[in-house]
């Protein structure tokens, strides 16, 4: 459902991967270390959550780049970028002094970003094409991870965010957007995210409603090492 839903924000392993709601037999090398979700896997239908308009009249971006504490200088990804609504507004926040990466997994989606990015002259703005389970992004090297209105598309959840933790500075965070409802109903329910989020050492600091953002925003820290992908137990979707 999202701009990152196509994405993603990241990371659906391919629709032809989420049968059975996600739980699938085909996986990827780079997923098969770690468990499956306990849960289905909401498919890509847009690439975007809303037109961009609409967004802006109810202050939705700069609303939630201030609660994420989004400063010139930073560095920031847009995991799931999709049309790129967060990411030519992350790029004004931060600056000509701060970078945004934007990432998304659709071929497609990524050449018509790439396509704004240079017309619209984002010159503090990367784009990349990602993997469904490992967003491949470099180690220390960012303030804030935007995740927005994808992270129910991840079909590899565990796998997703082991490979994506180093890639967050000392005093980095891991910002969410979703709506709360099931997972296959293009949402995450707080308590199913914060639980798949503390099984990979991520701790919630800030749970906060944002309807204008079409749901709630979480704000993680990272506070222990990635745990080994074999004591990963995953959460179960109604315990």
């Amino acid at each position: 459902m999202h701009r990152a839903v196509v994405a993603g924000a990241l990371f659906l392993l391919a629709a032809c991967d989420q049968l059975s709601g996600g739980n699938g037999t085909q996986r990827s090398a780079t997923a098969e270390p770690f468990p499956r979700a306990d849960r289905p896997v909401a498919p890509i239908v847009s690439t975007r959550w809303s037109n961009e308009e609409a967004r802006d009249r109810v202050n939705e971006a700069e609303d939630i780049m201030d609660r994420a504490g989004i400063r010139p200088g930073m560095t920031v990804a847009d995991i799931g970028a999709g049309e790129g609504y967060y990411t030519v507004r992350l790029a004004r926040k931060v600056g000509p002094g701060g970078r945004v990466l934007a990432e998304d997994i659709l071929p497609e989606v990524i050449e018509a970003l790439s396509r704004r990015i240079t017309r619209e002259k984002w010159d503090n703005v990367s784009v990349r094409l990602g993997d469904p389970a490992d967003p491949k992004l470099p180690e220390n090297s960012f303030d804030r991870i935007f995740m927005v209105h994808m992270y129910h598309e991840i079909a590899e959840p565990y796998a997703f965010l082991w490979h994506l933790s180093p890639a967050l500075r000392k005093d980095g965070e891991l910002i969410l957007v979703d709506a709360d409802r099931p997972t296959d109903q293009h949402g995450t329910p707080p308590r199913l995210l914060t639980c798949e989020m503390a099984a990979m050492g991520f701790r919630l600091e800030q749970l906060v409603p944002r309807p204008g953002a079409g749901g709630y925003l979480a704000r993680f820290r990272r506070i222990v090492s990635r745990p080994d992908p074999a004591s990963i137990i995953p959460c179960e979707l109604h315990g």
